[in-house]
């Protein structure tokens, strides 16, 4: 669904040209996640058009250093950078994170064994999403 939205292309745009000055690697781990390192500050970094999701953001950075403490990388630290804002926020894994990581993922679990979905409400945010058409089209 990515590739037709928007607003996963001006993110991808967003990415491209932030912070072309530093050095960094992005990496794409297991097929499943694409990181920034820094890789002199040793820092994973994630980069957004804006703070709107910045909870849900904060969350992503925290799964990918979990992911990635799995895999045994160690001494990493996350930051959400919002350019246009010129803002950045640091992000740790601390064991209450890692717990309700697992947790969340112990739920995802269970709702994949579901025979049917479970029903959720249309909320504002879906409007904007690049999923819009495979929950409710």
């Amino acid at each position: 669904m990515e590739p037709t939205s928007d607003r996963v292309a001006l993110g991808r745009l967003l990415h491209e040209r932030a912070y072309r000055d530093q050095a960094r690697r992005e990496l794409l781990i297991d097929d499943l996640i694409k990181v920034d390192l820094l890789e002199s500050q040793g820092k994973l970094l994630e980069v957004k058009y804006s703070q709107r999701m910045k909870e849900a953001a904060r969350w992503q950075v925290l799964y990918y250093l979990c992911y990635l403490k799995r895999l045994g990388v160690t001494g990493l630290t996350g930051e959400l950078r919002f350019p246009k804002e010129r803002r950045r926020e640091s992000v740790v894994l601390t064991e209450d994170a890692e717990r309700e990581i697992e947790t969340t993922l112990r739920e995802i679990r269970r709702i994949e064994q579901l025979a049917t979905p479970p029903r959720v409400e249309f909320m504002p945010i879906c409007r904007r999403c690049a999923y819009l058409e495979l929950c409710w089209g």
